[in-house]
Formats: C-alpha cells, structure tokens, sequence
C-alpha cells in the first residue's frame, strides 16, 4: 500500500469514526451502529475479528460504542504492524498475526496492490474491472490457524462472541474450520458476494443457508460495492441465533 492510499485510508476512517459519535453517519442509522446494538442487546462482550486487515472494523466497532474484547486476526505482516498501532492504547484489543482457514497448516496469501482484497483465492476478471487496484503485485506464506484454536489460545466463550469473518472469499474454509463452534457462537459477520469475485468463492445463498443450518439467521445488513451498471456484488450481513 503505497503512502497516499495509507493516508486516505486513515481520512476516511477518521471521519466515520467522527461521524459515529454525532449520529451523522450516511442513513443515520450506519450499521457498524447497529451491529454495536445488537452486541449490547444480545450480552455478546466479544468480537473475533477475522481477516482484521489494520482495524478498521474493529476501530469502528469502537466508534459506535463497543467496549468489550477484540482479537483481531490479520496474517499480512505490514498490515498487521499497523493494527498492532493502532491497537496498542487500547487494553482490550489484542492483535493475532496469522490466517484461518479449515485446518491448521501454511497456505499462500495473494497481496493486492490495495491490500484489503488480498485472499488466498485467486481474482475474478470481474473483480479486476470493478476494482483493478486490487490487482496482484506478490504472493507470501503464512501460518494458518482454526477458529477453535483462536477460541482456546484467546479464552474466548462462543455464547457471547461474535464471529466476525472477512477473508475476501474464503469464508466459506473459514467455516469448515468453526466446525461445531458454529452451534453455540452467538453471532456471526460476514463479507458475502453475490457474483463471484475470488474464483471458487461460496456466494450468499450457500453462506445463508449453511448458517441456517447452524441455527443462525440475517439480522441486519450493509450494502456494499456495486458496479456501474448498479448490481450488488458485495454486502455485509450480521447473522445471530434464532
């Protein structure tokens, strides 16, 4: 990520947060607000963040009032450094720097020239047009870990967690690796695409019904990117137990 693109960045996630406490954000009713509404209704006092990037969400999740734990998981070693930064005055949000996926191991990672939509699967020609800064510039190796073992390296209680998963299409292996955790986590975020963006993704259909499954159902949502024809591609969806 080059300085400018940093810099922007940091703008824009400074003025939400300062948007966040006047009550001004788009709509008046942003959804990082929501979504702190419902940790507080449900007595969730734990967020496992998931594909952390440098913590925006969990800088958000802030903003809007969240005042419980944050783990923070991000394998990408610059964006990391700059989670561990932004995190450090803060005695409730603790870093992890690896991947997650189905089972513990090493896996490949494919850094984006915009770092946020590096993924270990590869780009969609259709994801290059809408957004080319995503583009490829190197690949990296990392350790990979499963939300259990967080759970248990981090002391984290399921009922009153929220599993927050944005992994740029690999959340569907991120699942796999939750195994039965996902029968008693009290929540669950997600990044969903509604066209395939990262070549072998689970789209929101499959993602929808298989926590339905788990007894998990849409709570509230985020639009997210669109093209310029105007169709969704990408939303966040918060997920809570029936």
């Amino acid at each position: 990520m080059n300085a400018r693109h940093t810099a922007t960045e940091r703008l824009k996630i400074g003025l939400r947060r300062a948007l966040l406490r006047a009550d001004l954000d788009l709509g008046r009713d942003a959804f990082v607000q929501r979504v702190a509404r419902t940790l507080a209704d449900r007595d969730i006092d734990t967020v496992l963040d998931i594909g952390a990037n440098e913590g925006q969400y969990a800088a958000l999740v802030r903003a809007a009032g969240f005042s419980g734990r944050i783990v923070s998981v991000e394998p990408l070693p610059d964006a990391f450094d700059r989670l561990q930064r932004r995190a450090r005055t803060d005695r409730q949000w603790v870093g992890d720097r690896r991947a997650v996926g189905a089972e513990p191991g090493r896996t490949t990672i494919r850094v984006s020239a915009n770092s946020f939509s590096s993924s270990v699967l590869p780009l969609t020609a259709a994801h290059l047009h809408v957004a080319p800064e995503s583009r490829v510039v190197e690949s990296i190796e990392v350790d990979v870990t499963t939300v259990p073992a967080l759970a248990a390296a981090h002391t984290l209680v399921p009922e009153r967690t929220l599993l927050k998963v944005d992994t740029q299409g690999f959340e569907s292996a991120v699942l796999d690796g939750a195994g039965e955790w996902l029968d008693h986590v009290a929540a669950v975020q997600l990044e969903v695409s509604h066209v395939e963006l990262y070549a072998g993704q689970a789209l929101e259909p499959e993602l929808t019904a298989r926590l339905a499954g788990h007894g998990l159902v849409p709570w509230t949502n985020d639009p997210g990117i669109s093209a310029a024809d105007g169709r969704l591609l990408q939303s966040d969806v918060l997920f809570v137990r029936a």
